[in-house]
């Protein structure tokens, strides 16, 4: 089984959903985003996803955007995040790691020497947002061959025949978008979740992540009454932009990680 697939089977026996997090790579330096990285497990992130920078990043809003800025300046590229996995992997062999992002920087890098490094490091997953399932071999099938897991994103406007080619190859966990716009953007209600969990368990047997608006820990209980799991990115990145100084960046990260952990915790109790 993969860390994934252990991490996701651990706590259905637990009857509780996940906390999945993002940070972008690099934010605001190497630094002290390797220290944030390696705080999130201790501070409750059930899975890890940390976005690889690029310039474009045309699926987040202007919260993940500037994150992308500030770790482009700070000359983070895609061999330093590899190198941020190996580093986290040194303390740290449980919590799943996910690299999300763009095809872009993985094909400039080397799509087979990217998948040989990133197994090499200890990378469990990949999102790549702009990659849909028609180009599974650019990346997907070698990928999972190599035994890093696939997560394919569904939106609210997935529509039911296009779902089963979207979920064709996808492993680990699906990622459902619960809005229709960017990251950060408004948040989906309880009903309109509920709907689309159910919509999805239809299609797959894999767990079920909800993300896009999710801020605080009383959104992430309501979400961890329904799905498998609950991604949270902005609400954790504002943090690092509104910090004076790195080490308030980390502090504040880890403490709202806490928080929202709690949320999710406490759910289902």
């Amino acid at each position: 089984m993969s860390r994934l697939q252990t991490r996701f089977a651990e706590l259905k026996e637990q009857n509780r959903a996940a906390l999945v997090t993002f940070v972008t790579a690099g934010d605001p330096n190497y630094d002290a985003s390797l220290a944030i990285l390696k705080g999130l497990p201790k501070a409750g992130a059930d899975v890890i996803e940390l976005g690889m920078p690029f310039t474009d990043p045309m699926a987040d809003g202007p919260a993940i955007q500037l994150a992308n800025i500030r770790a482009l300046a700070a000359k983070q590229d895609l061999a330093k995040t590899l190198q941020l996995v190996r580093e986290f992997r040194k303390d740290e062999q449980a919590t799943p790691l996910v690299l999300m992002g763009y095809f872009n920087p993985i094909h400039k890098y080397g799509v087979e020497r990217f998948i040989a490094d990133a197994k090499q490091a200890g990378v469990d997953g990949l999102i790549v947002v702009d990659l849909p399932p028609e180009h599974n071999a650019d990346l997907c099938d070698p990928a999972q061959a190599a035994g890093i897991d696939f997560i394919r994103l569904t939106t609210p406007t997935t529509h039911d025949k296009r779902l089963p080619t979207v979920l064709n190859g996808s492993s680990g966990f699906v990622y459902y978008v619960s809005v229709a716009g960017v990251t950060g953007a408004g948040s989906a209600t309880v009903e309109h979740v509920q709907e689309a969990v159910t919509r999805l368990r239809r299609h797959t047997d894999l767990p079920i992540s909800i993300g896009f608006g999710i801020r605080t820990p009383e959104h992430a209980a309501t979400i961890a009454r329904l799905a498998d799991g609950v991604v949270v990115g902005s609400a954790l990145i504002d943090q690092i932009a509104k910090a004076d100084n790195d080490q308030q960046a980390i502090d504040g990260v880890l403490e709202l990680c806490s928080q929202l952990a709690e949320g999710v915790r406490s759910a289902r109790r």
